[in-house]
């Protein structure tokens, strides 16, 4: 078995939802000093005050014991407490050469996993073993790939340059990026690109670019009313669910845009204590996407209107609170043909003509941001054939993809080297 797939199933079965990752991302590293690589964590990889959607201090504190029971390198276990779960891994050849730079995102979703006996990981031994949390997206494998990647430089070591790894907590609701980026680890990268498997493509087959990530926002909204009987004094409440469930309705009500790519709903909606009060609290998580930044302010701004106007509408308040959100970027030719090249060198075929689904990605906000300060960005897209769609408990995919990707890599790398 590969290192790229044993790793991959090990962070599989113990996956952890953003800023909580702390198994995940202490023993990466871990992995990564052995190795010999400069490892930063904590504060040296990431903004605490940048954090958007940090789960409460009860919950981080329940996954930090956890993961320290579990497994997670004590080494760097401490200094990740409170969620600061970022690594940034970095070996330099010592001679002049580009600065590469790889993101690697490690959340996972808040799904339970298939137990059916046709899913690979519950057939396997490696279905998650912590009870509504999942790895339903593939970034397990973006794991797998780095490290394998790094025991192979371990073997061949770089003759030019450098590379960075950037592993990513809390890509799931666009948080991890914001919160890494204002440190200044991606300020001088020369080539950036991030990888993501499955999206629909089949083993084999690669996109050098992935156009068309949606610019996001995630919203928590908390509606409150007055509560009341339910019988004897209904007209004495002001009913929080109420407005709440009007409020949805007008989300996914809102109308698109012509000429553009847009999306809206409502993906969590709860509220009230008992059948017989009058609920005085509801809370709602809803996105919107768009194209465009523009699209999306302007799809973000609808919302927040139809959010206050329910409100309005049941005489109730409502908090609303920004808790993750992406932008788009555009992918560099230059950035682009030096994957084509690199596919060739490790067999790959390009898949030209081919669906990709469209989604959203806080990469985004590292590529923006190299390609600011002078550097080249692209988003690529792995095949990896699914067994299960993104997002769902019978997500899995091909791991024999995982080498192929890393042979990617490793030829990216080296011809990198000469990447000006």
């Amino acid at each position: 078995m590969s290192a790229a797939i044993h790793w991959r199933r090990d962070i599989h079965r113990h996956p952890e939802v953003g800023f909580a990752e702390f198994r995940t991302a202490s023993r990466i590293a871990g992995r990564f000093a052995d190795l010999g690589w400069r490892v930063r964590t904590g504060t040296d990889a990431m903004s605490a005050a940048d954090r958007l959607g940090v789960p409460d201090a009860e919950s981080l504190d329940a996954a930090y014991e956890r993961a320290a029971a579990d497994g997670a390198d004590e080494r760097f276990l401490p200094r990740m407490r409170g969620g600061l779960t970022a690594v940034v891994a970095t070996v330099d050849s010592g001679q002049p050469g580009p600065a590469i730079g790889l993101r690697a995102d490690i959340d996972a979703l808040p799904i339970v996993e298939s137990v059916d006996s046709g899913h690979l990981p519950a057939r396997d031994g490696f279905r998650s073993s912590y009870d509504g949390v999942m790895h339903a997206c593939g970034h397990d494998g973006h794991i797998g790939m780095a490290v394998e990647l790094a025991e192979r430089l371990a073997e061949r070591p770089l003759t030019a340059g450098s590379l960075t790894i950037f592993f990513q907590p809390a890509e799931e609701g666009g948080r991890g990026a914001r919160a890494m980026v204002p440190v200044g680890l991606a300020d001088r990268i020369d080539l950036f690109l991030a990888m993501h498997v499955g999206l629909g493509l089949p083993t084999g087959r690669y996109l050098s670019s992935v156009d068309g990530l949606l610019a996001n926002s995630k919203l928590k909204a908390v509606f409150h009313g007055v509560a009341a009987h339910a019988s004897i004094a209904p007209h004495e409440g002001r009913n929080a669910l109420l407005g709440a469930a009007t409020a949805m309705l007008g989300i996914h009500a809102l109308p698109r845009i012509p000429g553009h790519e847009t999306r809206a709903g409502v993906g969590r909606i709860s509220g009230g204590t008992s059948s017989n009060i009058v609920p005085d609290r509801a809370e709602m998580l809803l996105e919107t996407r768009g194209d465009l930044g523009v699209v999306n302010e302007h799809l973000e701004s609808r919302a927040r209107d139809v959010l206050t106007g329910a409100a309005a509408m049941h005489g109730l308040t409502v908090d609303i609170e920004t808790i993750g959100g992406t932008t788009t970027a555009t992918a560099d030719p230059e950035a682009v043909s030096a994957i084509e090249t690199a596919a060739v060198s490790a067999g790959l075929q390009v898949a030209d003509g081919l669906p990709v689904g469209l989604a959203s990605d806080d990469a985004t906000t590292f590529m923006r941001h190299v390609q600011e300060n002078g550097g080249k960005a692209t988003y690529v897209g792995l095949g990896a054939t699914l067994a299960g769609p993104h997002h769902t408990p019978a997500f899995d995919f091909d791991e024999a993809a995982l080498p192929l990707g890393v042979d990617l890599l490793e030829s990216l790398v080296r011809l990198g080297q000469t990447f000006a």
